[in-house]
């Protein structure tokens, strides 16, 4: 199969809003590719690559040797040629890498050295979530949607999936289920503005969860007797960086344990550190679970979430339990998540006491609830898109006013909330307000305030100011506001105060 095939599919994944249409886009390219390939065809179009970790960055992607003008690359040669990018180690490994990557690239289309950039930094921007390439498997198979799911949280692994679903249909796919030792894609939770918004979803005067969200590494822990495995978010093995999580579960009265839970670095205080900290590989990071999917011979996923908190109890102390208060009172619920924010935390998890463990999915069971925080800042540069972004202005670069300087200080950037409509609009504006370009940025007038809103604030040594906002996006652009009317960099190191003390 052509890599061009790949990439011709993930246009039209790009090109459209119907998600009808996305499916059937990636169902026929998935039944297109032969069994050999299918696993690299269906990490592909999920926009990701089959090796973890190639040592290319995105710096060596920005000179590009001239581009082939016709496809010639299969599936397989470009899969070879990440394979061998990952196993260069040691001396000379540099030089062999950038000369692997240059032929690799110029080997390809022009659309194709895209794509294969996108690939390396996670950017191919094409829409093809996981959800989408789950129906997809389906389609491609005709096999049930449901039964995709389902083989998917068990094996951690959509591409797998695939082969399974190609291989024996939903035979193949009912075999998979919870192995100890093998992670499972984690359960989300989808979002609610308010505490009383939340609880309205689940019906008045329904008893629910109300839980600690804390701002660390999410873990999944496999126990099997003495061997003891720790998962992150992506699935990754991070056993080796988390020796207290190792301790702490090698201590529980149980030889055989599936945990799900977060691991923060805490100051001597108690009070949790920035997520930064908590992320860097120097700070010992302590576990605190918050659920149990298995306990040595007797599977819980499908078991209600009031079971698996007996479980959880049951086997693992208070200490190393994520704060939670069962209650269907919105005031009692409400008190509960100031508590947690003032203990430093990110805001609070509420779930149904009867719902099973949806790995994989962001379901209805569970509803997260964090605090807003907004600021009018400046936009001080602009990217032109890539995908089906292409030929808009789009990353906005974000700037606070700086009172003792009379200029603005960086503090990240952001392409998260824009609707075709406003990109559109701010193509039209920007390029209105160009100064110079440098590559894709255009440097623009500092004139045009936005409201942003975000998660947290972070400590940067990338920006000037020393702070850069975390999970930006944008909330709409102010016209009724002047640059010199915008929020300050003294506004926003107040707000990190709290959080850096």
């Amino acid at each position: 199969m052509l890599f061009d095939e790949v990439v011709r599919a993930s246009a039209r994944v790009a090109a459209t809003r119907s998600r009808t249409a996305k499916v059937a886009a990636l169902a026929d390219a998935l039944a297109a590719a032969e069994p050999d390939e299918l696993e690299v065809v269906a990490f592909y179009l999920s926009g990701s690559l089959r090796q973890r970790r190639t040592g290319v960055g995105w710096r060596s992607l920005v000179d590009r040797p001239p581009a082939a003008d016709v496809p010639t690359l299969t599936v397989l040669e470009v899969d070879a040629a990440f394979a061998e990018l990952a196993q260069l180690a040691g001396a000379g490994s540099q030089v062999a890498r950038q000369g692997l990557l240059a032929e690799l690239m110029g080997a390809a289309t022009a659309a194709e050295q895209t794509f294969l950039a996108g690939l390396v930094t996670g950017e191919t921007r094409q829409g093809a979530l996981e959800g989408l390439l789950l129906a997809a498997v389906a389609e491609a198979n005709s096999v049930p949607l449901d039964a995709v799911r389902r083989a998917a949280m068990f094996a951690g692994s959509i591409p797998v999936v695939a082969v399974a679903a190609r291989a024996g249909g939903e035979t193949a796919l009912a075999a998979i289920t919870l192995q100890v030792g093998r992670p499972v894609l984690p359960m989300l939770a989808s979002s609610a503005p308010t505490v009383a918004e939340a609880l309205d979803r689940f019906g008045a005067g329904t008893p629910v969860a109300v839980e600690a969200k804390l701002d660390g590494i999410r873990i999944q822990v496999h126990r099997d007797g003495e061997a003891i495995a720790v998962h992150s978010r992506s699935l990754d093995d991070i056993t080796a960086r988390l020796p207290a999580v190792v301790a702490a579960v090698a201590a529980l009265p149980a030889r055989r344990l599936v945990l799900d839970g977060e691991a923060l670095a805490l100051r001597p205080d108690g009070r949790p550190m920035l997520f930064q900290d908590t992320a860097s590989a120097q700070a010992e990071l302590v576990p605190f679970f918050f659920d149990l999917l298995h306990v040595d011979d007797r599977d819980l996923v499908d078991e209600p979430t009031a079971i698996r908190q007996e479980q959880l109890a049951r086997v693992v102390p208070d200490d190393l339990r994520v704060e939670r208060l069962v209650t269907s009172d919105v005031a009692e619920a409400e008190a509960f998540s100031r508590r947690v924010l003032a203990a430093g935390h990110e805001g609070v998890v509420i779930k149904a006491l009867d719902g099973g463990y949806a790995a994989g999915r962001r379901g209805a069971n569970w509803v997260k609830v964090k605090p807003v925080h907004t600021l009018d800042l400046v936009v001080l540069a602009v990217e032109w898109g890539s995908g089906r972004r292409q030929g808009w202005l789009s990353n906005i670069h974000l700037g606070a006013r700086d009172p003792a300087t009379g200029g603005f200080v960086m503090l990240g950037k952001t392409f998260k909330g824009m609707t075709d409509e406003m990109l559109a609009w701010q193509t039209e504006r920007f390029l209105g307000l160009e100064t110079s370009r440098e590559g894709h940025v255009v440097h623009v007038r500092p004139e045009q305030v936005v409201e942003i809103a975000f998660d947290g604030l972070q400590r940067s040594t990338r920006y000037q100011g020393g702070i850069a906002l975390r999970f930006a996006r944008v909330v709409r652009y102010r016209d009724d506001k002047r640059a010199e009317e915008a929020d300050t960099i003294d506004t926003v190191r107040a707000l990190a105060a709290p959080s850096a003390s």
